[in-house]
C-alpha cells in the first residue's frame, strides 16, 4: 500500500486523482486551499487545508508521513484559479515549486508526477502531430508558469536520481459537468458570443479528465523501471469538433443561440490580420481561442503514453 501526497487535491483534476488512487488501495493525503466533499469520509483519505505558500504546514506533512509518491497538481487551472493568470501568480508558483520540490523529493519518494500543459508547445501552422520533443514556445502566462515549474522539477530531480519523475503535458480538460474549456472553443474572443464556422467540422485537442487520471494511475501503479521517467502528452484519442461541443452542450446542459458563420475561403485567411502579435487578453487568459489556428486541427501525439497501458477510452460522448 503506497502513500501518495497530492497537492491541489481538491480541484477539478485533483479530486479525481485522489478518488482513483483510493480505489486502487492507496493512502492519500490531499492538500489544497479549499476543501471538497468529493472524497470526504473515504477510508485512507486525509485532507489538509493550507495555502501553497504555507511552508510550516507542508513541512509538517512531509516530516510526519512516509510519502511514496508525490503528485503536484497545484497551480493547475481548474476551479481553484480563474482563467486569468497574473504575473503575481507566476511569481507565487515559482516560490511554491522551489520549496515543495526541495522538501517533497525525499529519500522515501519513489515517484514524482508534475501536471503541466500542452500550451508550452509551439503549435505549428500544420496538421503535424505534436510530440514531446517538439519546440517549446511559452507565449501565455499559464504556459510560462507551467514551464518554469517543469524546469524547477527537472533541476531538483537531478539531485534524486532514484526518483522516477514524470511530467504530464495535457490538453484542456472537461467532464460531464465541467465544461468551461469546451465552451471556450465556441466563444468568439472579440465579442464573447457563441459561434461556429460552417457545420463545425474543425476540431480541438481536448482531454477528458478521466483519461488524464487513468494515465496517472498507470504510472503510479505500473511503471516499474526508470525507462518510464520523462515527459508524456495526454489527450483524447480523437479531436473534438465544434459540432460535437454544441451537440453535447445542448443535450447535457443549456446552450443558447449559436451564430453560424460562413467565411469565404479558409478560416485562417478570412481572419488573418485581425490580430497582431499576442494581445494582453491572449497572454493572460489561458482559455483564449486563437481563431487563426482553427483549421489546423493540431493534435498531441500520445503514442508514448499509450505504451504505459493508457487506453484513453474516454471522450465527449461517454464522459462522466
Amino acid at each position: 500500500m503506497q502513500t501518495v501526497l497530492v497537492t491541489g487535491g481538491c480541484g477539478i483534476i485533483g479530486r479525481y486523482i485522489c478518488s482513483g488512487l483510493l480505489k486502487k488501495g492507496c493512502t492519500v493525503i490531499a492538500v489544497d486551499r479549499e476543501p471538497s466533499d468529493y472524497n470526504e469520509g473515504k477510508l485512507r483519505y486525509t485532507f489538509v487545508q493550507c495555502q501553497p505558500t504555507d511552508k510550516a504546514t507542508l513541512s509538517e506533512i512531509l516530516e510526519n508521513n512516509k510519502i511514496d509518491v508525490f503528485i503536484h497538481a497545484a497551480c493547475t487551472v481548474d476551479n481553484d484559479l480563474g482563467p486569468i493568470i497574473t504575473e503575481a501568480q507566476i511569481t507565487e508558483s515559482k516560490q511554491v515549486d522551489k520549496f515543495i520540490y526541495r522538501y517533497a523529493l525525499t529519500e522515501n519518494v519513489k515517484k514524482a508526477v508534475l501536471l503541466s500543459t500542452d500550451q508550452v508547445y509551439d503549435f505549428p501552422n500544420t496538421r503535424e502531430p505534436i510530440r514531446e520533443e517538439d519546440d517549446i514556445k511559452t507565449k501565455t502566462n499559464y504556459s510560462i508558469m507551467k514551464y518554469e515549474s517543469e524546469k524547477a522539477f527537472v533541476t531538483e530531480l537531478k539531485h534524486h536520481t532514484d526518483v522516477m519523475g514524470c511530467i504530464v503535458r495535457y490538453a484542456p480538460v472537461y467532464t460531464l459537468n465541467y465544461t468551461e474549456n469546451l465552451m471556450a472553443k465556441i466563444t468568439d474572443p472579440r465579442d464573447g458570443g457563441k459561434f461556429v464556422y460552417g457545420k463545425g467540422q474543425y476540431g480541438f485537442q481536448l482531454c477528458c479528465v478521466h483519461n488524464l487520471v487513468d494515465f496517472i494511475l498507470c504510472f503510479v501503479l505500473n511503471a516499474d523501471d526508470m525507462k518510464y521517467a520523462g515527459t508524456y502528452n495526454i489527450g483524447d484519442k480523437q479531436l473534438t469538433t465544434a459540432a460535437d461541443i454544441i451537440s453535447f452542450m445542448r443535450e447535457k446542459h443549456h446552450l443558447g443561440a449559436v451564430l453560424q458563420k460562413t467565411p469565404s475561403g479558409s478560416i485562417s485567411s478570412k481572419i488573418k490580420g485581425l490580430f497582431g502579435g499576442v494581445s494582453k487578453e491572449e497572454k493572460t487568459n489561458y482559455r483564449y481561442l486563437d481563431l487563426t489556428k482553427l483549421e489546423y486541427n493540431n493534435m498531441l501525439d500520445t503514442t508514448k503514453a499509450s505504451k504505459l497501458a493508457a487506453t484513453f477510452r474516454w471522450d465527449i460522448h461517454n464522459t462522466k
